[in-house]
């Protein structure tokens, strides 16, 4: 039996509010595919993971769909859990009050933080799991610290545990080093690329070619809302490719794997 593509979106058109992002979109990943879907800002990038969330539904329309892992009817919590996802938003929603190890914990009840009654709902072996996750990333000293007292690094790690907690066989990363600094930038791609290398999933959604994962082997390229380039990494992220994308003369060179863009020159 053939297996059901990650993600398959049909002829989509998304609207926010009043501007129409997508429109007449296409896009299929196939399960345990290891993507970056790049852009520059308002070319349509978080739109496209709300539509795969949910938070977004496409127009109905004749012939447009989107499917995950083949179905098209979701109950949105049981979707969340299909993916780990660590996003700008989610981090915003954790309030003053809510530790690191109840901001991880809930993961496993897609809340943010937890509630008197979740508290009494979280077993033994979650509390395990969590507490091993958190000493996986480096963060098993901090778990009883209010999460908004963290750096922003730190933040994102907590919430990669978070995404972790139910064994997503992907994880679905929106700008996740976006207003980091190197340090904390490559100590989130150095977990990324060692949870790929343990054969997970990944989507990794950003503006920036240099933050792309050495792991990443196919690039999903928007511009304006349409999908201007689609392939292997090497045949995307060309010079010429990002240079019309971006609108701006740039040139692209690799080392060990990670692409670099600098200005290309006058």
């Amino acid at each position: 039996m053939t297996e059901a593509p990650l993600i398959e979106i049909h002829r989509a058109t998304v609207w926010r509010g009043s501007t129409c992002v997508l429109q007449d979109f296409s896009l299929r990943i196939r399960q345990h595919e290891r993507v970056a879907v790049l852009g520059p800002n308002g070319s349509g990038k978080t739109t496209l993971l709300k539509t795969i969330s949910r938070e977004l539904r496409p127009v109905q329309a004749e012939g447009s769909y989107v499917e995950i892992l083949g179905q098209r009817a979701w109950n949105i919590w049981d979707l969340r859990q299909q993916f780990g996802l660590v996003s700008q938003d989610l981090q915003a929603d954790f309030g003053p009050h809510i530790k690191v190890l109840e901001a991880v914990l809930s993961g496993y009840f897609q809340s943010v933080g937890l509630d008197d009654v979740l508290r009494t709902r979280v077993s033994a072996k979650q509390l395990e799991t969590a507490r091993s996750i958190l000493q996986q990333l480096g963060l098993q000293d901090l778990q009883k610290r209010a999460f908004h007292t963290l750096s922003t690094g730190q933040q994102r790690r907590c919430l990669l545990a978070r995404a972790l907690v139910n064994e997503p066989h992907t994880l679905i990363l929106d700008e996740p080093t976006s207003g980091l600094d190197m340090t904390a930038r490559f100590e989130i791609q150095r977990h990324v690329s060692a949870l790929c290398r343990q054969g997970i999933g990944l989507i990794w959604v950003t503006h920036d070619l240099n933050d792309i994962p050495a792991e990443v082997e196919r690039v999903v390229l928007l511009k304006q809302g349409r999908l201007f380039a689609d392939g292997p990494k090497a045949d995307v992220l060309t010079s010429e490719t990002l240079s019309a994308a971006f609108d701006s003369a740039m040139r692209i060179t690799m080392v060990d794997g990670h692409y670099l863009a600098y200005p290309s020159p006058a």
